[in-house]
C-alpha cells in the first residue's frame, strides 16, 4: 500500500508539476495573453488532476491514509464544484483571468503537497520542505478562497442570463430551482467553513509544527496532525 500511495503521489506531482510548468513558460512566452486561454490549453490536465483526487477519499476510508476525512473531503468536493459545475459549464468565465490564478495557487500548494508526502512515504523527512509544506498553506490559503469566491461571483450573471442548471420540477411538488441562489448560499458556506477549518489549521500548526521541530522525531508527528493545513 505504500508503494501504491507513493505511485498516486508520483502521478500527482506529475501532473501538477506540468501545468505548473506550462503556465509558467506560456507567461514568460506570450505575456498576458497566455492568461486568457489557461483554462483551454492546461483544463484537461486539471480535470483529470481532480477526479484522480477523489481517490483521496477512499484511501481515508480504507485506512490506507491516516489524514482527517472531512478536511479532505471538503477541500476536494470544493475544487469540482468550481472547476466543473462553476469554470467548465460557462466558456465565458473559462477565459478570466481569475482561473489562471486559481489554477496558479492550486498548483503551488499541491506541488509542494505531493514533493512531501513522495518522501514521507520513503521516511524521509527534510525540515525545510516540511516547515513550506505546512506553512505556504497559511499564507495561499486566504487567497485560494478569494480566488474560488471571485471565480462564483464571475460567473453569477452568466448563469442568471443562460439559466444553466435552473429547472422547474412538477413532480412530486411544482417549484423552481433557481441555480444562482443556491451557488450565493454556497459562498456563505464556503467562507463559513472555510474560515472554522483555518482557525484549527493555524491553532495545529503552531501547536506541533514550531512546538516540536527541534527534533526530527517531531517532523513524523506532523505527517499526522497537521493535514487541516492542506484545505485549499
Amino acid at each position: 500500500m505504500n508503494t501504491y500511495l507513493f505511485v498516486y503521489d508520483l502521478m500527482q506531482f506529475c501532473g501538477h508539476s506540468w501545468i505548473f510548468t506550462n503556465m509558467i513558460i506560456r507567461f514568460m512566452s506570450f505575456g498576458k495573453d497566455s492568461l486568457a486561454d489557461t483554462f483551454y490549453s492546461l483544463g484537461f490536465v486539471m480535470r483529470l488532476c481532480q477526479l484522480l483526487s477523489v481517490l483521496e477519499i477512499l484511501h481515508i476510508l480504507i485506512g490506507i491514509d491516516k489524514s482527517c476525512l472531512f478536511p479532505r473531503v471538503l477541500q476536494i468536493t470544493e475544487r469540482i464544484i468550481v472547476l466543473f459545475v462553476v469554470i467548465n459549464s460557462q466558456e465565458e468565465v473559462q477565459g478570466k483571468y481569475i482561473v489562471c490564478i486559481l489554477f496558479f495557487l492550486w498548483n503551488v500548494l499541491d506541488v509542494v503537497r505531493y514533493t512531501y508526502n513522495m518522501l514521507a512515504r520513503m521516511g524521509i523527512y527534510y525540515l525545510p520542505l516540511t516547515w513550506l509544506n505546512f506553512s505556504l498553506c497559511i499564507l495561499l490559503y486566504p487567497l485560494s478562497v478569494l480566488a474560488k469566491a471571485l471565480a462564483i461571483c464571475v460567473s453569477l450573471p452568466y448563469f442568471e442570463s443562460f439559466g444553466t442548471y435552473s429547472m422547474k420540477l412538477l413532480f412530486p411538488f411544482a417549484f423552481s430551482i433557481y441555480f444562482p441562489y443556491i451557488l450565493k448560499a454556497y459562498l456563505l458556506v464556503l467562507f463559513i467553513g472555510k474560515y472554522l477549518i483555518f482557525q484549527q489549521a493555524v491553532f495545529q500548526h503552531n501547536l506541533d509544527a514550531y512546538g516540536n521541530n527541534k527534533k526530527i522525531r517531531s517532523v513524523k508527528i506532523l505527517s499526522q496532525t497537521l493535514t487541516l493545513c492542506h484545505i485549499s
